[in-house]
Order: C-alpha cells, then sequence, then structure tokens
C-alpha cells in the first residue's frame, strides 16, 4: 500500500472517529458540522506539522538565523490558528440544531 492510500485511510479514519457522538444524536444536522470540524482539525494539525518541519529543517541548515525562523514559524502557525477557530465556529453554528419555537 503506498504511503498516501494510508494517510487517505488515517485521515477517513480520524473523520470517523470524530463524529461519531454527533451521528449518534437525533438530529442529522450535527452529522454535517461534526464532519466539518473533524476535517477541519485534521487540516490545521497538517499545516502546523507542515510549518513545524519546514522550520526545523531550515534551522538546521542555518543555525544562526534560528531566532528569525522561529519567530516566523510562530506567526504563522498562529495565523493557521485563527483561521481553524474561524472554521470551527462556523462548523459549530451549521451544526447546531435548529432552536424550537413556542
Amino acid at each position: 500500500m503506498t504511503k498516501a492510500v494510508q494517510t487517505l485511510c488515517v485521515a477517513i479514519a480520524a473523520v470517523v472517529a470524530m463524529t461519531v457522538p454527533a451521528m449518534a444524536a437525533d438530529s442529522p444536522l450535527l452529522a454535517g458540522g461534526a464532519i466539518g470540524a473533524a476535517l477541519t482539525i485534521i487540516g490545521a494539525g497538517y499545516g502546523i506539522g507542515r510549518i513545524g518541519s519546514s522550520a526545523l529543517e531550515s534551522m538546521a541548515r542555518q543555525p544562526e538565523v534560528a531566532g528569525n525562523i522561529q519567530t516566523a514559524m510562530i506567526i504563522a502557525a498562529a495565523l493557521v490558528e485563527g483561521a481553524t477557530f474561524f472554521a470551527l465556529i462556523v462548523c459549530i453554528i451549521h451544526g447546531a440544531p435548529p432552536a424550537a419555537s413556542n
């Protein structure tokens, strides 16, 4: 099995595992928000992992600029997390059950 297929299988398993509690609820609307939140978290984890990997590799190649690289890495990771929080809020709002009208 190739690495791409293994990664895809792990990603699908993670999405299913994260959405099981929402899928157990009565409302099908909750499942859409849960799947969106799971994909958001997986994407953010992958992005921050790539940022850290690239930063460590460049620090190893040029140790004299490690401070500047670390600062840029932290800023980039913070921007990714900010976008992730926004996407999670959208998923939570979308996946929330409709309010009961009296």
